[in-house]
């Protein structure tokens, strides 16, 4: 049970009433001043015979001992009730519906009795409704608190950003009253003015700084000027804050500087996501559909410039909106300016976890093909999103093409030591990567190795469709002497490297490194070889090089011929035993097996002699040993 009592009252004048009283109690009439008076005699007169109470007002579970007087002289809703009422002696009065429940009734029978409070921005928006809902206007008291209150949101609370955000953060539990007031727009429109101005002072103390022709730079300028302030609006709800950016808009301020301000809102309003690591959801329903919520609503507010976001900030969303399962057009959107920027992407913006629990891939990469396929789809209709009035902020490096492909092939063999990546897949995402993005073929070739050593049950033709991926005249030095020794890789694959390779060297050898023969082995040459070293220590390295290529085909050779002598041992005992050759007397050379693989291998490859003529096809025995001799 609360009690207020006049005992504990010094004085009937609030200490605050010369500071918020509106201009126009100046202007009042003689009889209002009158009845003021009289009531306020009345009022001490009460207090000091300490009159016992005659009303009990339940509210929000609580009980308040009061009088009628006080509260009927001051709050047309408790007037209306007690006139209205049949029974003279009404003692009991419900009000279930109080904004702010108790304690905000409390303030309000304070004012009616005149007991001094003071007034803050933490419960000016209280004030401001319960005022409103117990109808203490002017039309029933001069001075009353309808009219205390508006004095206060205009002179003191809406006068800075930080009174009025916290206004209209303590207005979000008041809702609808708070709105019906135009509590909630009157503080909206004064954070969308203040933000505004503070914004153009901002773009104007550094226009002659800044370099206008690119949105990034003025971004990353901008954001610890607005950090002070924009921090202060991540305590709204995600409604209030939409309304509130829209309001910014709308009065000018420029799309691409609210990126700052959403980083901050969606860092702290989807903390505690589990978005790094594969695992069950450890959210309850309601919690993972706010969130939700809110993640929808800030990929909607996202600026349409390039670069007004960071792509590592897109990731986070993106990484988020799979684990809530959001809309699929909310995660199609981050995919797309994930695209757009892929080229400043690092490795760890594209290891997206893979949220299904069906036993799929460790790593979701049919959503990194989706965005390659955006990121080939700007670069190849020349599309820029954002290109309107702030076209001029929008101008793609060069090097975008050439750091895209490094990173798909550093992502490529990222996955291919996931067992669960099946061929198909693999094969689909290496097949976008530009052949004009790969200066070698260095990064397939590594990730192709790490996958077939994750995959060793893969079959030959499933080995060589892989290892079709890449381009064997465009491997570096140390990529073939690398390969030449590879037993993972097909034997078709293994010969061609070791055929343009020896290529390679004949041409360096004779002289012809700056010819016009052979476009793509001059190009290649040149990626190793530099104007400080002297051709002769080139050539020696080379021939270096030369002699261990030959060795390794020589141990390959010797390798066929211990499997001949195995499979001719294995036919012992058929009809044709005679004609088994011995030590002293070798079978001839088409019926021999290293022949035969010759052949196989000459209709794969039709390999051309140095002076681009076509080999002699008559003759086989001399074309097969000049076929290896070239090789070799």
């Amino acid at each position: 049970m609360t009690m207020i009592k006049g005992a504990s009252v010094s004085t009937m004048v609030d200490i605050n009433q010369e500071e918020t009283a509106p201009n126009t109690v100046n202007n009042m009439s003689s009889k209002k001043d009158l009845l003021s008076s009289a009531l306020k005699r009345t009022s001490e007169w009460i207090f000091s015979q300490e009159i016992p109470s005659d009303v009990t007002i339940h509210v929000g579970g609580a009980s308040f001992s009061l009088h009628k007087f006080p509260l009927v002289s001051k709050c047309g809703y408790i007037r209306k009730l007690v006139s209205e009422c049949s029974d003279a002696d009404l003692s009991v009065i419900e009000l279930p519906e109080v904004p702010g429940g108790a304690e905000a009734f409390e303030l309000a029978a304070k004012f009616c009795y005149g007991i001094n409070f003071e007034i803050s921005t933490e419960n000016i928006a209280t004030l401001r409704c319960v005022a409103e809902y117990l109808e203490m206007s002017e039309d029933y008291a001069v001075g009353n608190l309808v009219g205390r209150t508006d004095s206060y949101l205009n002179e003191v609370a809406l006068h800075s950003l930080a009174g009025a955000v916290s206004v209209l953060h303590m207005s979000e539990k008041l809702i609808p009253i708070a709105e019906r007031v135009k509590l909630v727009s009157r503080c909206i429109d004064a954070i969308a003015y203040m933000a505004c101005k503070e914004n153009q002072f901002s773009m104007s103390s550094r226009a002659e700084s800044v370099n206008e022709g690119s949105i990034s730079s003025s971004v990353s300028q901008s954001k610890t000027f607005v950090d002070w302030w924009a921090d202060d609006l991540t305590v709204l709800r995600i409604d209030i804050f939409q309304r509130v950016l829209i309001a910014m808009m709308a009065r000018g301020f420029r799309q691409y500087a609210l990126g700052p301000i959403l980083m901050l809102y969606a860092q702290k309003s989807l903390r505690g996501l589990e978005i790094f690591g594969k695992g069950r959801k450890k959210i309850e329903p309601e919690q993972e559909h706010e969130k939700r919520v809110i993640l929808e609503t800030i990929v909607s507010l996202l600026p349409r410039e390039k670069n007004a976001m960071s792509v590592s900030f897109l990731s986070m969303l993106l990484r988020s909106a799979i684990y809530l399962e959001t809309t699929v057009a909310c995660r199609l959107d981050l995919e797309k300016r994930m695209g757009m920027q892929l080229g400043q992407a690092v490795l760890d913006d594209l290891l997206i976890p893979s949220y299904s629990f069906t036993g799929d891939t460790l790593f979701d990469v049919d959503t990194v093909q989706r965005i390659l396929m955006n990121f080939l789809d700007f670069e190849m209709d020349g599309n820029r999103l954002g290109c309107n009035a702030d076209d001029e902020y929008v101008s793609p490096p060069p090097s975008d093409m050439e750091r895209v492909g490094k990173l798909m092939e550093n992502y490529l063999a990222e996955i291919a030591t996931d067992r669960k990546v099946s061929v198909t897949r693999f094969i689909n995402l290496a097949e976008l990567i530009p052949e004009q993005s790969r200066v070698t073929e260095d990064g397939i070739y590594r990730a192709i190795d790490i996958y077939l050593k994750a995959h060793p049950a893969l079959s030959d033709m499933e080995r060589k469709k892989v290892c079709s991926l890449m381009d064997c005249q465009k491997l570096s030095r140390e990529a073939c002497a690398h390969a030449a020794q590879n037993e993972r890789l097909p034997v078709q694959t293994v010969v061609q490297v070791l055929y343009y390779e020896q290529q390679r060297l004949r041409n360096v050898m004779s002289g012809n490194l700056m010819g016009g023969d052979s476009p793509t082995l001059t190009s290649k040459v040149n990626l190793y070889s530099t104007d400080i070293h002297p051709v002769s220590d080139e050539l020696s390295s080379l021939r270096r090089e030369n002699e261990d290529l030959k060795i390794e085909l020589v141990k390959m050779k010797m390798k066929l011929k211990e499997i001949e002598i195995s499979a001719l041992k294995s036919s012992v005992s058929s009809p044709m035993q005679n004609t088994l050759p011995s030590a002293d007397k070798p079978p001839l050379p088409r019926k021999s097996f290293i022949n035969s693989m010759s052949r196989k291998l000459g209709r794969l490859y039709p390999f051309v002699r140095a002076d681009g003529t076509p080999g002699n096809t008559k003759g086989q025995t001399k074309s097969s040993r000049n076929r290896r001799h070239s090789i070799s």
